[in-house]
């Protein structure tokens, strides 16, 4: 652990988490405003890592709390109950409010977020065994590999294991791509619900 990390593991989870709700730092620049979306407990031992809240989470607060949650839920084998436990399990994007649309559906996170608060957060979630690595952009991030493409990563994902494992968005934009790649749900989602099991 760094003197940074350290630092960051003094402040008290629920502290942080706080401070990231309160976050303004890009206020100007989001259509709907600031509305930060995390859930963590100290316990969780499974990190779900995904884009940004669209704009129904926006208004509830409540991550993946949409068809694309439902459908994450599902390959995961949980009910809404289970999955909201953050003893359990930990929710952080790569973005926290919601950015905004563009030409083909919602803008891309905001860059300042992971920069900002990932690492302290992280710093606190010692117990952490598996994380969900769903989309482009969380994959990028933390798997330092931007030329590859988002099927060449998740085709890959045994190579990611233990800690890692990528994940095709469960957006419904994606049935296309899950009719066209049948061994994600053939053996990656039945690995994934294994898993998930054997952690919770």
């Amino acid at each position: 652990m760094t003197d940074t990390d350290e630092s960051a593991a003094r402040v008290p989870l629920q502290d942080l988490l706080a401070e990231v709700r309160g976050c303004r730092h890009c206020e100007a620049d989001l259509p709907l405003g600031p509305n930060p979306v995390v859930r963590a407990g100290p316990g969780a031992r499974i990190l779900v890592i995904g884009q940004a809240p669209g704009t129904r989470v926006h208004a509830t607060g409540i991550p993946w709390n949409d068809p694309s949650g439902d459908r994450l839920r599902d390959w995961m084998g949980l009910d809404r109950e289970t999955f909201y436990d953050d003893s359990r399990i930990a929710i952080m994007p790569m973005g926290f409010c919601y950015p905004g649309k563009g030409r083909s559906g919602d803008l891309p996170p905001r860059r300042e977020c992971a920069p900002l608060w990932h690492d302290r957060i992280l710093a606190h979630l010692a117990d952490i065994e598996l994380v969900l690595l769903i989309g482009s952009y969380a994959q990028a991030h933390y798997l330092q590999d931007s030329h590859r493409t988002l099927t060449d990563r998740v085709r890959a994902w045994r190579d990611c294991l233990p800690r890692q494992l990528p994940l095709v968005h469960p957006s419904p934009r994606n049935r296309l791509w899950l009719r066209r790649n049948p061994w994600f749900e053939a053996e990656l989602v039945p690995f994934l619900r294994h898993k998930v099991r054997q952690l919770l």
